[in-house]
């Protein structure tokens, strides 16, 4: 369907892991523009308040575990105010294209004649490499990097598909995995990656607060439960992790479990 001249614009915007200082030009220019923004639950307030004075601000949650829009009611809203003729700032953490459903709502968008603009942003696992000093892939190390999920739409454990992660050559970035890390290891594990293989645990990547847990892949849930993470997690499992800086080992005392970054 072609574009309505006479329709706003929306643009599905990466905030990044979370600090201001992280977002591209592009997407800081978008949020000073806006004059409508609606916002994830993982968007800090320092990079809502770049949204200018008398810009429509609505809070769309959109955080595992907690209370927030069903995806049909924010369609219709970023809908709804773009036929107001607004720029419409749809602001999400890390990258729109990575695990952001940012393919549901432009198909939704350009269906009913809306233009729409997808603005890039740092992903969690970029920014949990940059933050702890190591690489996510390595010429001698890994040479595939896999960006996955271990959660279905529904909710339930994603139980296939982890055959093909078992290579030492592959560096995998486990998004939204708190819940999950151990029996994602479990079924590594079973499909043959070595139990040795090292893994680290980052919690709010690319915030102040950041912090990190190192451990094999088979104590991946043991460190999980007892790290306790309550922010954003990225698990990171293979060779490469092995180079992080800052990153606490699992055998480490519970008084040392928030280092500072080096």
């Amino acid at each position: 369907m072609l574009h309505d001249p006479a329709l706003g614009e929306v643009l599905l915007v990466g905030a990044g892991p979370g600090s201001a200082d992280l977002l591209t030009l592009r997407a800081a220019r978008a949020i000073e523009s806006a004059g409508a923004l609606l916002y994830d639950a993982l968007v800090l307030d320092e990079v809502v308040d770049l949204a200018p004075r008398g810009c429509v601000r609505i809070r769309t949650g959109k955080r595992a575990g907690e209370a927030s829009m069903k995806q049909e009611t924010i369609n219709r809203l970023m809908l709804r105010l773009a036929r107001r003729g607004l720029k419409v700032v749809r602001l999400k953490g890390g990258d729109p294209s990575v695990f952001g459903r940012s393919g549901e709502e432009r198909a939704f968008l350009e269906a009913h004649g809306v233009k729409v603009e997808i603005v890039p942003g740092v992903t969690a696992a970029s920014a949990a490499a940059a933050q702890f000093a190591f690489p996510l892939t390595h010429r001698a190390e890994s040479r595939r990097l896999v960006l996955a999920t271990a959660r279905l739409t529904d909710g339930a454990l994603q139980t296939e598909g982890w055959d093909g992660l078992v290579s030492a050559d592959t560096t995998l970035a486990l998004y939204m995995g708190r819940d999950a890390a151990g029996a994602v290891a479990e079924r590594l594990i079973a499909e043959g990656r070595s139990p040795a293989t090292p893994c680290l645990i980052v919690e709010d990547a690319g915030r102040p607060a950041a912090q990190a847990r190192a451990a094999d892949l088979e104590a991946l849930g043991a460190a999980m439960a007892d790290m306790g993470p309550s922010g954003p997690v990225v698990v990171v499992i293979g060779a490469v992790t092995a180079q992080a800086k800052a990153a606490l080992s699992y055998a480490s005392p519970p008084a040392l479990r928030r280092p500072g970054l080096k």
